[in-house]
């Protein structure tokens, strides 16, 4: 059986977002008990947690937010607490699937003492009479949200802790100071939260993302306990009478980014925000560290099936044999062609086979654009070359059964090297609107590729022979979450990665950082080198692709001037890593966009021959 709490450590989950803004939109109106439509509309509760669910939420919220003795008198429902929490947990049970029910509960809408006449034990009662009742009732969580006061907060975790043992995530809402209604600051209230007991603390409703950042942020120094943000869509506007949120779905999604960068371990929807909203978060959040569904394929097999036992890393491919034997190997990537000719890419794979290349890699659809099969060209290139293809595989664009009958055939046309990355998300890309598969990430495929190595497929099943492929993976180490980043590399060495390609490396002391925090768990790690060609293309990597560029290489770029100085001095900066990484790592991967005289450079500096004529070395085929 899964465990919250456990796949809450290992990485981040998405919630669903708005409830009333979306019974509102099917016509239910406001002076009516929303929670009391669990009996009376069950269908359409049930239609907008589908939707939800059907939009990638991982956690979906009970129908319940006020659904408390106090809220529920004033239409005459105090009797029906219990009978109205365990419907609104069955109808999200109904539709959550793999996903997490949360029982939500909200504040009790009267001021509770010293501002109002309800004690603070009759208040701990209403919030324990619901915990219980959403407990019984089969919740996996409890999400209590939207909280002004903080002292009310304190009464609500407490009457919970009280009535179960479910996992708590408390949220207050702030005001434009990014303090709780009462006048109390985020991050006291984190302070308070985390020793109230709450498992997982953060923010939900207010003003929308912007201010939510700031004050998450505060929050993260004081409590070491998991975050969650789930901010409205902007501040509601009155447009012809009616008040319309009009916060993007994309731009909700890029505070999402932002709001996993400060801490966050749940990001999700509040007022405003539709099941659209919460499909960008889940889209980019996949492409990141999407869920770690690590495929751990327990292989319960069919009669008469049995695992093979894999062949030899240095025997299934030069390249393997290369790593295997401890010699420094050098790959340069090649994008394929946004046509159908492939002409120009193959003649640069030849001149760098010439160069002494080990092996060339291919992307497969680089920044979500369509281009060329890569697997095509690393067929093509098999045949007409000595020098060994790479292939990325990406899980963006397959289900788990196209990605096992791809392999399988790209084994049997002769391909050996893989690279197993989870693939940028389509909104990226020249078709934002595609939709992103994502059944497994990077680590699932990984699980994948080893069973199949294993003469195995996804289920346990005998395939008929088994592949060979040596297993690559991606690592970055300068993510903006770099525990996450260690964990994720960690889980892929475990599910059978071979050796590990890097991001970009600009800043030695980040990677040796990395490399020692990973010494327990090594594989011969190839470094990326991208020669940088521009003062734009390297606040570019830094603010964009989330690669750690230091200030001293900017700059070094920002003084070079010229565009043809920019590009000498971005090749020079490359030119000190690879010579700096000779002694440190297994190997580099040369990243130069069709700059194939600076790739060749780049080579000979790896072989320690740039004082040997380098002026005379040939360029590339016309």
């Amino acid at each position: 059986m899964r465990n919250f709490r456990e796949e809450l450590a290992s990485r981040v989950l998405v919630s669903d977002g708005a409830m009333g803004t979306m019974l509102y939109a099917h016509g239910v109106f406001i002076n009516r008990s929303y929670d009391e439509l669990n009996l009376s509309q069950p269908a359409v509760v049930r239609e907008i947690h589908r939707a939800y669910a059907q939009a990638g939420a991982e956690i979906i919220e009970t129908n319940t937010f006020g659904a408390n003795a106090v809220i529920l008198e004033k239409y005459g429902l105090r009797d029906q607490v219990d009978a109205i929490n365990r419907a609104g947990v069955a109808l999200a049970r109904e539709c959550a699937g793999d996903s997490w029910v949360a029982g939500a509960m909200g504040p009790l809408g009267v001021y509770v003492e010293p501002l109002g006449k309800l004690s603070l034990s009759e208040a701990r009662a209403a919030f324990r009479q619901q915990a219980a009742a959403l407990a019984e009732a089969g919740a996996d969580l409890l999400m209590l949200e939207t909280f002004g006061q903080v002292a009310e907060l304190g009464e609500a975790i407490q009457g919970a802790r009280q009535a179960c043992a479910l996992p708590i995530a408390a949220q207050i809402t702030i005001d434009d100071e990014g303090r709780a209604l009462d006048g109390t600051p985020a991050r006291e209230a984190a302070r308070r939260m985390h020793e109230w007991g709450a498992e997982v603390i953060g923010i939900n409703c207010s003003g929308g993302p912007v201010g939510m950042l700031e004050a998450l942020e505060q929050m993260a120094q004081a409590t070491d306990r998991p975050l969650i943000a789930q901010p409205n869509a902007g501040k509601p506007r009155n447009v012809d009478g009616r008040n319309l949120y009009m916060v993007s779905p994309e731009y909700l999604a890029d505070y999402a980014r932002q709001f996993i960068g400060a801490g966050a371990k749940i990001v999700g929807g509040c007022c405003g925000t539709t099941p659209e909203h919460i499909k960008w978060i889940r889209n980019y959040v996949r492409s990141t560290q999407p869920g770690k569904r690590r495929v751990r394929v327990e292989t319960v097999a069919q009669a008469g099936a049995q695992t093979r036992t894999p062949v030899a890393a240095a025997q299934r491919s030069n390249l393997g044999r290369k790593l295997a034997e401890g010699r420094f190997v050098t790959l340069v990537e090649i994008l394929p062609p946004r046509g159908s000719d492939p002409g120009r890419e193959l003649q640069s794979a030849a001149f760098f086979e010439q160069q002494g290349a080990d092996a060339i890699n291919i992307p497969d659809g680089p920044r979500a654009n369509a281009r060329m099969s890569n697997q095509a060209l690393a067929v093509m290139l098999r045949n007409q070359m000595a020098i060994e293809p790479v292939l990325h595989y990406c899980c963006r664009d397959r289900n788990v059964i196209s990605m096992q009958s791809d392999l399988l055939g790209g084994f049997a046309l002769g391909l050996r090297n893989l690279i197993l990355i989870t693939g940028d998300p389509p909104k990226l890309g020249n078709y934002p609107d595609a939709t992103a598969v994502f059944d497994v990430d990077a680590i699932g495929l990984t699980n994948l590729v080893r069973n199949l190595n294993c003469g195995l497929d996804l289920g346990g099943n005998a395939v008929g022979g088994q592949t060979a492929y040596l297993i690559g993976v991606g690592a970055n180490p300068g993510a903006v979450n770099y525990e996450e980043e260690i964990r994720r590399y960690r889980w892929k060495v475990e599910a059978g990665a071979d050796y590990v390609v890097t991001q970009p490396v600009f800043d030695l002391e980040l990677l040796e950082k990395f490399l020692a925090d990973t010494e327990d768990a090594r594989r011969p790690l190839i470094a990326g080198i991208w020669p940088l060609t521009s003062l734009r293309q390297a606040e570019f990597m830094q603010n964009e692709l989330r690669v750690r560029v230091p200030e001293a290489v900017i700059e070094r770029m920002r003084r070079a001037g010229t565009a043809e100085a920019a590009k000498r001095e971005g090749l020079e900066i490359a030119k000190e890593m690879v010579r700096a990484l000779r002694s440190t790592v297994a190997g580099i991967q040369i990243s130069v966009l069709g700059r194939d005289t600076a790739a060749a450079e780049l080579l000979r500096t790896a072989r320690g021959e740039e004082a040997a004529g380098a002026e005379a070395a040939p360029g590339p085929p016309a």
